[in-house]
């Protein structure tokens, strides 16, 4: 192919007019709409925000998710990782966060597609117009099908569009990468391309820097912040893998998302025991979310213990203690299941967004027993705790008309 010198390094389009479009690695518009006007040019190539400008203030950034926001809150500003394996729900749940944090925030969000299906950020497109969100997006994308070049600068384009809403026009940003293991991947392929000497399992030598000189852009500072959630591809589930353990580095907060969970239909498919949030203290999150959440990892976790001797022995050999712990267990299991917005057509279900008040509540109920009599499947798939009861009711009734039929 021809090449052509521009004389400067890469550019992307930064100002209002980039607004509700969608763009390639090159600035290009890929949405079939007109040339955007009122755009300036900025070199992708930028350091990030010197310390001295940085936020120092821990603020929580509430999602609507009752398993995220009770055990894994996210950071204001921060960088959250979704970990996991081919089809385990990533790019649901990155979806489902759009859809909850744009509705509710004045803020600006930027997709940043990387190395991923063209299917999915078509659907994303259509999704996002729908909801009446894209006045307040941008999307840029480098596919699957596209140069390892082009997927490796893709992010780089998103983060110069981010900056600038964060720090000529000082509006928070939402900040989506799907999927930054692909990232790494492209590193890896340019890398080859120049003959470089492979380093462990045959990524590039220079991995750790080429993700630092990325992630160490996305910071709040005293006008705005950019708050990152990232999924990651962890190559045939393995946590010990250079691009996932360099990742979770970066990290405010990781979630991991379990492939068992998944097949037992508890979704969204996270794993809160492997699951981590530097958030979780309670100097941030208060004396009673803190000590609420310890509660419920501790039960999960005596629970997970356990599996092992219910699975040999039944239910039945357990001591009353330990029965009751895993009836809490399992009922709060369900009651962090939640139904999506983005999977309504899919599930048949309406979706919910739950506050951190109404969550913390429900959890706190099940644990003081108080639903122990109610069956486990009237709290699954439910928004708020009270709901339970009108479920329970609905199913009751279609059951006391069959019975009036049959006598």
């Amino acid at each position: 192919m021809a090449v052509q010198d521009t004389g400067a390094p890469l550019k992307a389009p930064v100002g209002k007019g980039i607004l509700s479009r969608m763009f390639d690695v090159f600035g290009n518009a890929i949405d079939r709409r007109p040339t955007p006007v009122e755009v300036q040019w900025r070199s992708v190539h930028r350091s990030p925000p010197p310390l001295a400008k940085r936020s120092t203030q821990s603020e929580i950034f509430e999602t609507g998710i009752k398993v995220i926001d009770v055990l894994l809150p996210l950071e204001r500003g921060g960088k959250a990782g979704l970990f996991g394996g081919a089809g385990v729900g990533k790019t649901v749940l990155l979806t489902e966060m759009i859809h909850n944090m744009v509705g509710h925030q004045e803020g600006v969000s930027i997709f940043c597609g990387i190395g991923e299906r063209c299917r999915e950020g078509e659907e994303l497109y259509r999704d996002m117009k729908a909801a009446g969100v894209l006045p307040n997006m941008v999307m840029v994308f480098g596919q699957m099908n596209e140069p390892p070049g082009s997927r490796f600068r893709v992010g780089h384009v998103a983060l110069t569009m981010a900056e600038y809403f964060r720090d000529d026009e000082h509006r928070d940003v939402l900040l989506l990468i799907d999927n930054i293991f692909r990232f790494i991947q492209a590193g890896s392929e340019v890398s080859g391309l120049m003959g470089q000497m492979p380093s462990r399992l045959g990524y590039q030598p220079t991995m750790g820097t080429e993700l630092s000189a990325l992630e160490e852009r996305i910071a709040n500072t005293d006008t705005g912040a950019i708050t990152s959630i990232q999924a990651v591809y962890v190559p045939a589930d393995d946590f010990t893998d250079p691009a996932a353990v360099h990742t979770f580095s970066h990290l405010s907060a990781s979630i991991v998302l379990s492939r068992k969970r998944a097949s037992e239909g508890l979704y969204p498919a996270i794993d809160p025991l492997q699951s981590s949030s530097k958030m979780a203290t309670p100097g941030i999150v208060g004396e009673r979310h803190y000590a609420l959440a310890q509660e419920i990892r501790r039960t999960l976790a005596q629970y997970a213990q356990l599996k092992d001797i219910i699975a040999m022995l039944g239910l039945e050999q357990l001591s009353p203690e330990d029965r009751n712990v895993v009836g809490r267990a399992r009922r709060l299991e369900r009651f962090l299941t939640q139904p999506f917005f983005t999977t309504e057509q899919f599930t048949g279900m309406q979706g919910k967004l739950v506050s951190l008040e109404d969550a913390l509540d429900g959890c706190e109920r099940i644990l003081n027993d108080e639903f122990k009599d109610v069956p486990e499947s009237a709290l699954y798939m439910i928004g708020k705790i009270d709901e339970a009861k009108t479920k329970i009711q609905a199913e009751a009734q279609p059951a006391a008309t069959a019975d009036r039929h049959e006598s």
